[in-house]
């Protein structure tokens, strides 16, 4: 999916300007997409009228651009197979029960003293941690929201680096292990403990069309789950460890899920 798809996604609804209206009509899978919209969006049609509404198709064949013909007959095997749309928030549920249970299990099995390590006064603690899970919530809903808006690169980007400087400058400046030890396996803990919320929130994102930025902010949040975990558990609280071994695996997995998204088929394209 190119921008000019993810610009046609965010003004679907709405009169496309010139130069979308142009790239709609040489990109297929747009063609799909805005047309497979118009239909949907106009007046509902009951399960049982989904027959005669394709027979219909057959005598308007020859008035019909291929393109278009494509999106209605999209349009009515999607509403075949489900008239229904499943409700949004179900799969928000779903993913903010997964980050609850990943941050929870990684304490647990990490931990076998005290839950929390960090050596820092506890109003930094508590307070970066709740900053920690406001972005985590904050990621998953842009990212699954059905609502049709523009997600700025800037935002996410800008939130982002706010959250990981915090991390950087509120630790203790207490050292654990040797730099590399503790490199190595705070970076393996953290991927570790991403796996499984990054491949649901993936599934998730696959069932829309392919949006950058939405992409990047699911990924952010996912990852945060075990931001928080290593920023609760972790003794090492210098400013070099936190960098590279807490805040730059965090946003290298930003991009992971951005890079694995996009290789990943839409099932599903309605809006």
């Amino acid at each position: 999916m190119t921008p000019e798809c993810s610009r046609v996604m965010d003004c679907l609804g709405e009169t496309l300007p010139p130069d979308l209206a142009a790239h709609v009509a040489r990109c297929q899978e747009c063609q799909v997409v805005t047309g497979g919209f118009e239909y949907i969006s106009g007046p509902s049609l009951a399960p049982a009228a989904l027959a005669s509404a394709s027979s219909s198709d057959d005598e308007d064949d020859e008035d019909t651009l291929p393109g278009q013909l494509d999106a209605r007959r999209f349009a009515l095997e999607a509403l075949a197979k489900q008239p229904k749309a499943r409700p949004w928030w179900h799969g928000l549920a779903l993913l903010v029960g997964v980050h609850a249970a990943t941050v929870g299990g990684g304490l647990a099995l990490l931990s076998r003293d005290f839950w929390v390590r960090n050596a820092a006064h506890s109003s930094l603690v508590v307070g970066v941690g709740v900053l920690i899970l406001a972005l985590l919530a904050a990621g998953t809903y842009v990212a699954l929201s059905p609502q049709r808006r523009v997600v700025p690169w800037v935002a996410v980007l800008a939130t982002s680096g706010a959250l990981g400087l915090t991390v950087v400058l509120t630790g203790s400046g207490q050292q654990g292990k040797s730099f590399l030890a503790g490199l190595v396996g705070c970076m393996g803990t953290e991927l570790a403990v991403t796996v499984v919320p990054l491949a649901v929130t993936l599934v998730l994102l696959s069932r829309s069309a392919f949006h950058p930025a939405r992409a990047l902010a699911a990924g952010l949040s996912a990852g945060a789950a075990s931001l928080l975990v290593l920023h609760l558990h972790c003794p090492d609280g210098t400013a070099s460890h936190l960098l590279w071994g807490h805040v730059v695996p965090w946003l290298g997995l930003g991009g992971i899920a951005v890079l694995l998204r996009s290789r990943l088929p839409t099932s599903s394209h309605a809006p």
